[in-house]
């Protein structure tokens, strides 16, 4: 019998099905090929090449996979290929996030026939780039609070407003805005070459640098009736749209982590101090013994969540406890990583600062770790301590 892989110590891969490997596979292979060798001069320098990644996406089958009737792959098939693009890196990782999980799930679940016809198809093949406007300059955790306005003029809607760390925003070709109406909270599907529309980049950024994060800016933005999301009002649009985006974080972190962890225990068994090399170690071994426990459970909760969702079971409370459970965990290793990194930890010659970085704006947007530590609160008390 064979010794247990290192990187997978309970034997995950055997709950797999044929064809789930073989998505991983893909992905996997098109992530080392393509991603790993430019990836650390993309966050370097504080680029990212959207196009050119959406259309390999786009023909790779990776955007909008997990939609009925568009891409058709079972959640656990998705979660595998969001944890092979983050194990490369988290802007990665969020770029088919926010397009498939936010933009077009937004439109296929809530939209007219015609918002679908429009936008779906371009969505899926990379032609079109999609984001998502929910957080506002003073409105994140509460996003109740949005300022961002639509007012009716005659039957079209007149847009005004900012929102705030989007992902993908000016590089995108249509937004998702949530905003305010007279008649409470709607979605409307916003042409990001509307007059009065501008996305200006943020920059300075020292996480998801291979990233693009922007503002929206909606100055008066004039959009026809059909541009209103006509199948849901109220908060449950864009936070049903949040718990499908969170469900791929699950997955997507404990790649970041693996890659941490693989770094870790290579260098561990490579880097001689006292003739020996530091794996020999005691305190060694027992980060790296931790680092793979936390690593497996992770991985082992996120295929669970992933077969509960296949089955119609899977809550927002649910995802809150992988969100919550996974990015801590991934956060942990990468810090545990770079110690053993020691001062080599924190080139861009190893992952793990990279993927560091990263996690800190994970485990931050999609519901921070507060607010997720409160649904879980409120799950087990039945007390609701937020509002």
């Amino acid at each position: 019998m064979n010794a247990p892989d290192p990187l997978d110590l309970i034997d995950i891969d055997a709950l797999l099905t044929d064809e789930e490997r073989q998505i991983r596979g893909l992905a996997r292979e098109w992530v080392a090929d393509r991603i790993l060798p430019e990836v650390e001069d993309w966050y370097e320098h504080g680029e990212f090449p959207a196009r050119e990644l959406a259309k390999e996406l786009g023909q790779l089958g990776f955007l909008g996979m997990q939609l009925p009737d568009i891409g058709g792959l079972g959640a656990v098939a998705y979660g595998l290929v969001e944890l092979e693009l983050e194990a490369g890196d988290s802007g990665l990782r969020s770029f088919v996030s926010v397009t498939s999980a936010l933009a077009m799930f937004a439109i296929h679940t809530f939209g007219s026939d015609e918002q679908k016809a429009e936008w779906l198809p371009r969505l899926q093949s990379g032609e079109a780039i999609g984001c998502f406007g929910l957080s506002e300059p003073d409105s994140g955790s509460d996003p109740g609070s949005m300022r961002t306005f639509a007012k009716r003029d005659g039957d079209d809607w007149v847009l005004s407003g900012t929102k705030m760390w989007i992902t993908n925003g000016s590089v995108s070709d249509v937004a998702i805005v949530w905003a305010e109406t007279d008649d409470g909270i709607r979605g409307f599907v916003v042409p990001c070459d509307a007059p009065g529309f501008s996305a200006p980049d943020i920059h300075k950024k020292l996480s998801l640098r291979a990233s693009v994060t922007s503002e929206l800016v909606m100055d008066e933005v004039r959009l026809p009736a059909g541009a209103m999301l006509p199948d849901v009002r109220g908060l449950r649009g864009p936070l049903t749209c949040l718990n499908e985006a969170r469900f791929g974080i699950i997955w997507g972190v404990m790649g970041a982590a693996r890659s941490c962890f693989a770094s870790a225990l290579d260098y561990a068994k490579t880097r001689i101090q006292f003739d020996r090399p530091i794996g020999s170690f005691q305190l060694t071994q027992k980060k790296l013994t931790d680092m793979a426990l936390e690593l497996n459970k992770g991985t082992l909760l996120a295929y669970h969540l992933g077969r509960m969702k296949e089955q119609g079971r899977l809550q927002p409370q649910h995802v809150s406890v992988g969100k919550l459970n996974n990015t801590r965990a991934a956060l942990e290793i990468a810090r545990t990583a770079r110690g053993i990194h020691g001062a080599n930890g924190i080139t861009l010659e190893y992952p793990i600062m990279l993927h560091m970085t990263n996690l800190e704006s994970v485990i931050t947007y999609e519901g921070t770790e507060e607010i997720h530590t409160l649904v879980i609160g409120e799950t087990l008390t039945g007390l609701r301590a937020f509002t």
